[in-house]
């Protein structure tokens, strides 16, 4: 089976939320990611956009009564790159994992530029 996207980790920021999980909610999460790389049109219960910030998403999971969220963006279209992730407490998600993600998003799209303009790091 062929993947429609490819998922990649920007810095350790994915990591650093997902290793201190259950290995049960670790393996809902992988389940959703895998999920995101197979299906053509995922459904917005996973996977939905940022209101206000342009390309910026967010992959939605729900294990038992929890709830996990994990900022991300689309590269060079088929590339779904992973940021910061935090288990969801209230309704609204909190403004700083917001603003974290709207800036790793912006870091990361100027570590591109960069690394395309021939100044490799």
């Amino acid at each position: 089976m062929e993947s429609i996207l490819e998922i990649i980790f920007y810095k350790d920021y994915f990591d650093d939320f997902f290793e201190p999980l259950s290995h049960k909610v670790k393996d809902k999460i992988d389940e959703v990611l895998f999920m995101l790389t197979i299906i053509e049109r995922v459904p917005t219960r996973f996977f939905k956009s940022i209101e206000g910030v342009k390309g910026l998403f967010e992959i939605r999971i729900e294990y038992e009564s929890n709830i996990y969220r994990i900022f991300c963006c689309f590269d060079k279209g088929r590339l779904v790159v992973l940021f910061n992730g935090f288990q969801k407490k209230t309704q609204k998600t909190p403004k700083k994992e917001l603003e974290k993600a709207e800036k790793i998003m912006q870091d990361y799209f100027k570590e591109q530029q960069g690394n395309n303009n021939g100044n490799k790091k």
